[in-house]
């Protein structure tokens, strides 16, 4: 089965939620809605207090090219425009809008589009006007992917349908339920790049999935699903490539170097979904699981809604003692239950106690025995760049040990018999090697 070398197979832990339909969140009183949801500069408010707002409305514009609009998730007047904490802990920009109780918060705006007749250009600017980004978590701007380099060109776009995070079951949902939807951004996507043939893989613990697709593909389509090998972290656009295209991405480099455009499959499916109505984004799919709630599973979820009203309709009694968004491996704790769910918040995993105590443990020196190098799927020494990160040593982990080649995937630290924390000693180095370099050019 088609797969990259090294990785590691951490608990699936996904049955919980695997076989739970999507079901709609209630609506929330308020929803709040940053102005950066996404990479790159934010969005401007383009609506003032006291306005109305239909739920789909666009309320801010783009803040450059790197930026996309906001829509408005729910039917309502706006507030107030404040801040808010970002799920990060950050202040940030945001949109306050009270829901009207007797709304049916039916989409209201939008018009039919003819995708047949579109150029590429105007593709393009039709995937910025939805306010799409990777909703994979990487939350990079979906049309500035599509905006190639001159004298660039991919023939090949990838599509990570693998979610090979434990717990995570969102992007799998997405497949057997809308497999129509993730064709149809297949298509519009490879027309906008330039691209002659879309590669979908999904990891062998989702076949369903995999014959889901193949049933929406239609005759004549240059668009194949593949079932890869299940493995963490396949899911990594360099490993996907590698096992489906077997292409390698130059250290440093982008995918588009070598012909190749990586995108999520929840990303396709919201494209597939919203352009062709001229629509924007205003909600997605999210896992809510983990040992701390009582009824875990897959919802539809208003952008902008609070995260201590989604995990009240989970169970969630308050007992837990770690929030992550995202998955155990590569999530990040949530800063306060006050932050809102934003387009990049795939899952929200809830951690006991217990589970969090057995991951707290008592770290021990290197014993050097490799286990990390076994594991890394970039074939970095991880070892030696801890031992570089205790000694401040960033130009050697740079330049000799190629520290910025890492993302950060925890497959180190997952197998470390000593429990050293390689990836936080990575991250503060990649930070301080950023930090250095802007200093440098000023």
């Amino acid at each position: 089965m088609k797969t990259f070398r090294h990785g590691v197979h951490p608990p699936e832990n996904k049955d919980a939620t695997e076989h739970k339909s999507i079901r709609r969140l209630p609506f929330p009183a308020e929803v709040i809605v940053p102005l950066v949801q996404h990479t790159g500069a934010p969005a401007k408010a383009i609506v003032r207090e006291g306005q109305e707002v239909v739920r789909g409305e666009p309320i801010a514009e783009p803040g450059g090219f790197v930026s996309v609009p906001m829509h408005a998730p729910v039917t309502g007047v706006v507030d107030r425009i404040d801040t808010a904490l970002a799920p990060n802990g950050t202040k940030v920009p945001a949109i306050y809008i009270k829901a009207y109780p007797g709304a049916s918060q039916e989409v209201l705006y939008g018009a039919p589009q003819n995708i047949d007749t579109m150029s590429q250009a105007d593709l393009v600017k039709a995937v910025q006007a939805t306010g799409v980004v990777g909703l994979g978590g990487a939350a990079f701007p979906t049309h500035v992917k599509l905006s190639l380099p001159e004298g660039k060109k991919v023939d090949t776009v990838v599509v990570n349908g693998c979610e090979c995070e434990p717990y995570l079951t969102t992007d799998h949902r997405i497949m057997l339920e809308h497999p129509e939807s993730v064709v149809m951004g297949a298509r519009i996507i490879m027309k906008a790049i330039g691209a002659s043939r879309v590669i979908i893989g999904t990891e062998s613990n989702k076949q369903d999935a995999a014959e889901a697709l193949r049933q929406a593909i239609q005759p004549g389509d240059p668009i194949q699903v593949e079932v890869v090998e299940t493995k963490y972290p396949q899911g990594a656009e360099k490993m996907l490539i590698k096992a489906l295209v077997n292409r390698d991405v130059p250290s440093g480099g982008l995918p588009l170097e070598i012909g190749v455009g990586v995108f999520n499959v929840a990303t396709l499916a919201q494209i597939g979904e919203l352009l062709p109505k001229r629509q924007g984004l205003i909600e997605r799919v999210v896992t809510i699981t983990g040992p701390g709630v009582k009824e875990p599973g897959n919802f539809m979820v208003p952008l902008g809604t609070p995260l201590s009203f989604a995990l009240k309709f989970t169970g969630f009694e308050g007992s837990a003692r770690q929030i992550v968004l995202g998955g155990p491996m590569m999530g990040v704790s949530a800063a306060s239950l006050d932050i809102p769910i934003t387009k990049g918040i795939t899952s929200i995993l809830v951690l006991t106690e217990a589970q969090v105590a057995e991951c707290t443990r008592k770290t021990y020196p290197c014993i050097r025995c490799a286990s990390c190098v076994q594991a890394c799927p970039m074939h970095l020494n991880p070892s030696q760049l801890g031992l570089l990160a205790d000694k401040r040593e960033y130009e050697d982990m740079t330049e000799r040990y190629h520290l910025m080649d890492c993302f950060e995937c925890g497959s180190c630290a997952y197998v470390c018999p000593s429990n050293i924390p390689l990836v936080q000693k990575f991250r503060v180095a990649k930070s301080l090697v950023r930090e250095r370099k802007a200093a440098a050019c000023r």
